[in-house]
């Protein structure tokens, strides 16, 4: 099986996901995961899929032809995976919440750069907030510490980052690789 990878995004309406998983199954393929949502009236998604190697050229052809219904796909063949190295890593979920204001991601995404820190996931949300009525900023994202980040110096810097941003930033370990080193 080959590795696919896909980009989505068009103006949101039902039936988008219908017609990606109608062609994955014609062409043998199989979702592996993906992540979709409607923004701001659009519909946009990332997915990986695996094909059979005689299949990639045709579904490659036919997920194109969505653009003809207002889908624009991106398509990505992923490099073969090999036996890696047992990833060292340490993962964490970093929490922030505050008042919205431009530039809260990229302090914080320049801060865990500049430490090494991989971003694998990231949510992030408006919401207004209960009493007052004002934008909070919500994020959430799932990361990969080096087996050598010194984890009170991390903590310390970000709560720096929060203090400036007037955020609450909170790092912990992921329950979610948790669940998938057990499960």
């Amino acid at each position: 099986m080959i590795d696919v990878v896909l980009t989505l995004i068009g103006s949101d309406r039902p039936g988008l996901v219908q017609s990606v998983a109608a062609i994955v199954a014609a062409h043998h393929g199989n979702w592996v995961e993906s992540r979709m949502t409607q923004l701001a009236g659009k519909f946009a998604g990332i997915l990986r899929a695996e094909f059979p190697p005689q299949k990639v050229d045709d579904a490659v052809r036919a997920l194109g032809g969505l653009e003809s219904r207002g889908l624009r796909v991106v398509v990505e063949t992923a490099a073969p995976q090999t036996l890696a190295p047992r990833d060292t890593s340490r993962k964490m979920v970093l929490d922030l919440v505050g008042l919205d204001r431009p530039g809260i991601v990229h302090e914080v995404s320049q801060l865990l750069s500049k430490c090494g820190v991989n971003v694998e996931e990231l949510i992030t949300n408006r919401a207004s907030a209960p009493m007052s009525g004002d934008m909070l900023f919500q994020a959430r994202a799932y990361v990969a510490l080096p087996a050598s980040t010194d984890l009170a110096h991390l903590r310390a810097a970000l709560e720096r980052v929060g203090n400036d941003l007037t955020v609450d930033v909170k790092l912990e370990e992921s329950s979610r690789d948790a669940v998938e080193q057990n499960g």
